[in-house]
């Protein structure tokens, strides 16, 4: 089995590690699907876990960035870009979780 997540996501890994294992197969299968490199890959999973108004995946993918070395700069553009996408009211939710997760924050 693969690396599970945090909180109740784990629990459901760990009760159901079959799933599990073919979730992180999609994954990979995804991310294999196309030119985008990892760096890209990971700043879009983080403005669709904001436009999808989803705290969870936000920190997720927030923390995932830092730990591969992006900057908070970069995944507060990413909140801030939503401005005009998604709203001030989403981009600032956006912003305000990743701060959660960022030294800074």
């Amino acid at each position: 089995m693969t690396q599970t997540p945090p909180s109740r996501a784990g629990d459901v890994a760990r009760k159901y590690p079959d799933l599990w294992t073919a979730y992180n197969d999609l994954g990979k299968a995804v991310s294999g699907s196309g030119p985008l490199d990892a760096r890209t890959r990971r700043l879009v999973k983080l403005a669709l876990a904001i436009g999808a108004r989803s705290e969870g995946a936000t920190h997720s993918h927030a923390r995932q960035a830092l730990e591969e070395g992006e900057s908070a700069d970069a995944l507060r553009q990413v909140a801030l870009l939503a401005i005009t996408t998604l709203g001030f009211p989403a981009a600032v939710a956006g912003l305000t979780w990743i701060e959660d997760v960022t030294e800074d924050g």
